[in-house]
């Protein structure tokens, strides 16, 4: 495989895919392999579609001098971004952690494009299909790259730094998620921290919150850039956070009040004015910055259907976030409070365990009405008056879609494969 000669060709492109689905005119299609499709069957018709060379791993769908046959479609790809990488030899920051990713990412970049022209991971394109993406979708424009990482099992993280090579790295936290890949909370630690394994051995700076007991642990002899609360020895010193419900938080002579709900995504907020801080972003315009910030993708959104508040986290959901949530939910002050909660996922042999354990986190709250949705929830079930349990979405759309709901404080959270934002349309 010649990938500098397969760079030459995805240099005269505007985009690349694996999608014909959204194949863009002159865009690089590379022909990946799933698990219920051979992608190498749609080569011509992306290039009917308008792409200008396909990548393809089986020589049965070779169509002309457009097509570059290689061994493995998806080793390309990863080989192409890492070229790519190299090629533009642009600093890139990677983050990565149990929880918060996401939008961590999307507030870094919005303080980061206050003085670089910057690109960023779209929504979670942070596998090992997502990761070399991301990095194809930098181009000599681009100042400064940030680099989402997900991983669900030891060794992920450390292939994915070998494809993109960070100069930088952020780990959010290590949460109970994931569990069943991981081997455990332990395993998820080993597995998030093979990113400062990775920035040490290539002497490389970790941006470290210095709130976190692990993160200090694991980066003591590491080049750093620190931030934490009331704490004078941090690069960063965050003086106060509050978070009623939105996320304020006070730093030098600044205050920045934020359009996050819960204080969980304190750290998250935090995390961006540090890294914003170390690449010299004028202290008004992080503020700017992030007070512009609106979430979205059902991520911690706050939003109003008729009399009702509601706090929409249904994008995903594990032990730690689902436990985040739901104190700061207890916290708010207000009245007539709901939680339709749904199944956590990917948990293993822990799962009715952690399930149990949410279900107790709510045993005393008598004034909150829960609804829990999901087979390891149902196997949970506990009579209480204000506790409703349902095996799954219809027996629980079943049971609601005749109620009416006035005035209610209600969030929202389960794993995506629940999909429980589908609830917004029974509330009336």
């Amino acid at each position: 495989m010649d990938i500098q000669y397969i760079h030459s060709l995805f240099l005269k492109c505007n985009s690349v895919s694996i999608d014909t689905r959204k194949i863009e005119k002159n865009s690089f299609f590379v022909a990946i392999k799933g698990d219920n499709f051979d992608a190498n069957t749609f080569a011509k018709e992306a290039l009917e579609k308008g792409a200008s060379f396909v990548v393809i791993d089986n020589k049965k769908y070779f169509i002309d001098e457009r097509t570059v046959l290689v061994e493995n479609s998806l080793v390309a790809l990863q080989e192409l971004a890492k070229y790519h990488r190299n090629y533009l030899k642009l600093p890139i920051i990677a983050l990565t952690g149990s929880n918060g990713k996401t939008t961590t990412k999307e507030l870094i970049n919005v303080v980061l494009s206050k003085k670089f022209k910057t690109k960023a991971t779209i929504g979670n394109l942070n596998n090992h299909i997502g990761v070399p993406l991301t990095l194809l979708s930098f181009n000599d424009q681009t100042e400064m790259g940030i680099v989402e990482m997900g991983a669900n099992h030891q060794k992920e993280i450390e292939f994915l730094c070998g494809i993109a090579q960070p100069d930088y790295g952020y780990i959010t936290n290590f949460g109970k998620a994931h569990l069943e890949g991981f081997g455990g909370v332990e395993g998820v630690i080993k597995g998030k921290s093979e990113m400062y394994q990775y920035l040490s051995n290539n002497d490389k700076l970790a941006f470290v919150n210095l709130e976190d007991p692990i993160q200090v642990d694991k980066t003591k002899v590491m080049k750093q850039y620190s931030f934490g609360v009331n704490k004078d020895m941090a690069d960063v010193n965050i003086t106060r956070i509050e978070a009623n419900p939105f996320v304020s938080v006070a730093y030098l002579q600044n205050v920045v009040i934020t359009h996050l709900i819960g204080l969980y995504n304190a750290n998250n907020v935090n995390a961006a004015i540090a890294i914003g801080t170390y690449f010299g972003v004028a202290e008004n315009d992080i503020k700017n910055a992030l007070e512009g910030y609106i979430p979205e993708n059902n991520r911690s959104q706050l939003m109003s259907k008729g009399t009702n508040e509601i706090i929409l986290d249904a994008y995903n959901a594990n032990p730690s976030s689902m436990k985040v949530a739901i104190e700061n939910f207890i916290l708010l002050d207000k009245k007539n409070k709901i939680v339709f909660l749904g199944d956590m996922f990917e948990l293993g042999e822990e799962s009715l365990l952690e399930h149990k354990g949410v279900v107790d986190l709510l045993l005393n709250q008598n004034d909150i009405d829960c609804y829990f949705v999901g087979k390891d929830f149902y196997q949970n079930k506990v009579n209480q008056p204000n506790f409703s349990f349902f095996e799954n979405f219809d027996a629980f759309s079943d049971s609601i879609k005749n109620k009416k709901f006035d005035n209610n404080m209600i969030l929202i959270k389960g794993s995506r494969g629940m999909a429980l934002e589908r609830t917004l349309e029974f509330i009336k």
